[in-house]
């Protein structure tokens, strides 16, 4: 399994690839699809970084913020 950074640098060597797509008048459709693949790229890592970090985040912060952040992850796990 890939770790975050490896997935985030693949998110930004795929925007560097759709820079180059719309530079060159690459069709429309090709460009969105690529975007989109990003924007999936992207919720992924989110994801895994709530996973992953949501508990020890928790933990850290005062109790007012606690609820913050459980409304933060329920609103990317619904996203």
């Amino acid at each position: 399994m890939k770790s975050n950074q490896q997935r985030l640098n693949n998110i930004v060597g795929q925007i560097e690839g759709v820079k180059k797509m719309m530079d060159s008048n690459t069709d429309c459709l090709k460009v969105l699809t690529q975007l989109k693949a990003i924007k999936s790229a992207v919720s992924g890592v989110m994801d895994s970084v709530v996973e992953d970090k949501f508990e020890t985040c928790l933990n850290s912060v005062s109790k007012e913020d606690k609820k913050l952040f459980i409304n933060l992850k329920t609103y990317v796990k619904s996203n």
